[in-house]
Order: C-alpha cells, then sequence, then structure tokens
C-alpha cells in the first residue's frame, strides 16, 4: 500500500510535462472557474459537450493511460451509477397522466364505434387513432416480473439524470485535471497575484498564501504518517476478532494518539525549520517559486473563453 501514488484524485503529474502543464496557472484558473460555472442553467446538451470538452482536453494533452484508469476510472462509473438510479427514480411530479378521449371512437378498420362503452374498451380504442406528433411523456416501462420492480423513465426523469450525472462528472473531473496538470507551488503563486488587490483592503493576502502552501505541502506528510502506523499494526497481526470490540477500539484509540503526536512533531520541526532560516514575516522573507508571466501560448488559451462564453449563451440555454 502506498498513499502517496495510489490517491484517485488530486495526485500532481510531474512526467510527462504535456501542454496543459506549460500553461500559466492563473489561465487555468480562469479557465477551471468557467468549467464550474458554465453548467448552471444549461440544458443537457451543453452539460453532454462540456462533458466530452474534458475527454477531448485529456486525450490531447496525452495523459498516460495508467493515471487515466487510476484516477478516472472510479469517477466514470460513479456518474454512470448515478444516471442509471437516477433516471429509474420518481421524476419528482406526483400526479398520472392520462389522455382526453374522444366521445366518438374508431376502431383498427377506422370505423366509427358506438360510444357507450367501457373504460378499458374506450382505451382501447383510443390506440388506434392516429397522434399529431410521436411525442411521449412515458419512454421506458416495464412490468413488474418476479423480483424485479417495475421500471418507469420519463423525460423528466431522463432529463434530470443526464443532469446530475454530469454536474457530477464535471465538477470532479475539471478541478482534478486542474490538479493534476498543475504544482501545488504554482497554484498558490496565481492565487497570489490574483488576489493581490485585497491588500488595498489590508487583508494579509500574503499570510493567507503562505499557510494554504504549508498546507498543501503537509497533506504527504499527513499520507506518510498514516501510512507508516497502518504498517505497523499490520505487521504485529493482531487477531482481531479475538480482541473483541471494546479492545479493537482502544488499539485504534492509540494510534489516532499516535497519529496526532507524530504530526503535532512534524508541525513543530516545519516551524524551528523556518525560526532557524530567519523567516520572520512573509513580506520580509518571500521565496519566489515561479515568476509568473503570460506568453503567447497564455493569451491564446486565455482568448478562447470569449467564444467559449458565445457559444454558451447561444447554444447553452437557459433551463
Amino acid at each position: 500500500m502506498d498513499l502517496l501514488r495510489s490517491l484517485p484524485i488530486g495526485l500532481y503529474l510531474e512526467q510527462p510535462v504535456t501542454w496543459l502543464h506549460r500553461i500559466d496557472p492563473r489561465v487555468k484558473l480562469a479557465w477551471l472557474m468557467t468549467f464550474l460555472a458554465a453548467p448552471l442553467l444549461a440544458n443537457p446538451y451543453w452539460r453532454l459537450g462540456l462533458s466530452g470538452l474534458l475527454m477531448i482536453l485529456t486525450i490531447s494533452a496525452a495523459i498516460p493511460l495508467r493515471v487515466w484508469r487510476q484516477q478516472m476510472g472510479w469517477l466514470l462509473t460513479l456518474s454512470v451509477l448515478v444516471f442509471c438510479i437516477t433516471a429509474i427514480a420518481p421524476d419528482g411530479l406526483a400526479v398520472k397522466s392520462q389522455p382526453r378521449l374522444p366521445e366518438v371512437c374508431f376502431n383498427a378498420k377506422q370505423e366509427l364505434i358506438t360510444p357507450q362503452l367501457t373504460l378499458s374498451e374506450e382505451l382501447e380504442c383510443h390506440s388506434y387513432l392516429p397522434q399529431p406528433t410521436p411525442y411521449n411523456y412515458v419512454l421506458v416501462e416495464t412490468t413488474a416480473i418476479n423480483f424485479l420492480p417495475k421500471i418507469t423513465i420519463t423525460r423528466r426523469s431522463l432529463d434530470v439524470a443526464i443532469r446530475v450525472a454530469t454536474l457530477v462528472f464535471t465538477l470532479i473531473y475539471s478541478t482534478n485535471l486542474y490538479l493534476l496538470t498543475t504544482a501545488p507551488e504554482e497554484i498558490t503563486a496565481g492565487l497570489e497575484d490574483l488576489m493581490s488587490p485585497l491588500r488595498v483592503l489590508k487583508i494579509p493576502v500574503t499570510e493567507i498564501i503562505l499557510t494554504l502552501t504549508l498546507a498543501l505541502r503537509f497533506i504527504p506528510l499527513v499520507l506518510e504518517e498514516v501510512q507508516n502506523l497502518v504498517r505497523s499494526v499490520r505487521t504485529r497481526a493482531i487477531n482481531w476478532q479475538e480482541l473483541g470490540l471494546r479492545r479493537s477500539a482502544q488499539v485504534w484509540l492509540i494510534v489516532a494518539e499516535k497519529l496526532l503526536e507524530n504530526l503535532l512533531m512534524r508541525a513543530e520541526q516545519i516551524a524551528i525549520a523556518m525560526d532557524v532560516r530567519g523567516f520572520t514575516t512573509p513580506n520580509e522573507h518571500k521565496v519566489e517559486w515561479h515568476q509568473l508571466r503570460l506568453r503567447l501560448r497564455d493569451w491564446i488559451v486565455l482568448a478562447g473563453l470569449i467564444p467559449f462564453w458565445l457559444a454558451r449563451l447561444t447554444f447553452g440555454g437557459i433551463s
């Protein structure tokens, strides 16, 4: 088990360096906010197109298949599962549609039938009438067979299923693609540059970004400590059935206490390291991780937001 390499999402891909890696983090952040906001009030066709666009970006960046399978396999499974459950679930309209029948009816040979008919005969007769459009609110309807329940898929339930499934996929996948191609230091540097106007309001932007940088750097240490403690428990070959529920809880309580102690020790070591290096305040002791500069490719990618939002307003619709 290696938690540092088996994370389902949020793992930065150092090699190979794709064209998405070379884009300025501020430009990628603008596109990330676009992907998060574009599905709002959009029609199902636009949501499906947005999911396809994310897939095309991943393929064009030549991200290795191992990363695709490891980090996105569970997300595709989750989206399909959400789609299936939502499609067969009730559509939320607690009404029963009943067609309005004419006063007279015709049979299959288009011959007039007397209006004194029972309800079942009227419904059967109504099926022979030509309909002006092929519209049908209920798309799929099955009968209950043994242990299989009755399944009904309506237009509204299908529409809601597409909306929910694509929304889950877009929100998680766009964020993961951003984290996959952007180093933590680039993220914090881009956020600091974008938040720099807030300094006029006396907001400690540098301190906030420094805290975020330390938090991102501290996550691998937490995973390493959890991994070491789990391995130490496994090597002792504890028989959990003989211990029982109470003693097992006591063992895991000891492990959690040790984890907290190790994390506090790591945090103290980081503080001592910063103190030894003469760190006083972020403004006086600032480390430039990256030189942010918009190049030609960044301007081209940034200009792509204009036709994207024009297409969103034209074809995305409001629903």
